[in-house]
């Protein structure tokens, strides 16, 4: 498939299909799912950072399952704005798992969206660290994906 820009990547779906999220980061992928709506964004789940043809699998059911018609997956750029190491290697994933998965992708500025999960989680929700490992990838993909629904409106 391609790599293409937001609104494109809504534009382009049928009817109830929903975006998946992705933050993909260096030990687990945190996945989150639209709504029907493309309103709002809701943790879904993480899966294990490993070969590429096990994360196509896992995604492969999810996709099926929810109905899903395009991925939105995290870049995270430079606090400058720039693309540095973390952010190409992200945006050669991302073209990767749109071939594998044969859904378009569009790829969404990132910065500090695990930093600031993180600070919700600890100073709001008053979360354990244990806790905050099992939920930050799900949760930081959820804010991804909200912040791509939110620039819609």
């Amino acid at each position: 498939m391609t790599v293409i820009n937001f609104e494109d990547l809504c534009a382009g779906l049928a009817q109830d299909e929903r975006l998946i999220g992705l933050d993909p980061g260096s030990k687990t992928i945190g996945v989150a799912l639209s709504d029907v709506r493309l309103k709002v964004a809701s943790p879904f789940g993480s899966i294990t950072r490993g070969k590429l043809s096990g994360i196509v699998e896992q995604l492969g059911r999810i996709i099926i399952r929810e109905e899903v018609g395009g991925l939105v997956i995290g870049l995270p750029l430079g606090e400058d704005g720039r693309m540095g190491r973390a952010a190409q290697a992200a945006r050669d994933w991302a073209w990767s798992i749109s071939d594998a998965l044969g859904l378009p992708a569009a790829l969404w500025d990132e910065t500090l969206t695990t930093a600031e999960t993180h600070d919700v989680l600890i100073h709001e929700l008053d979360m354990s660290r244990k806790r905050r490992a099992q939920v930050i990838d799900r949760m930081a993909a959820a804010r991804i994906l909200q912040a791509a629904l939110d620039s819609r409106s």
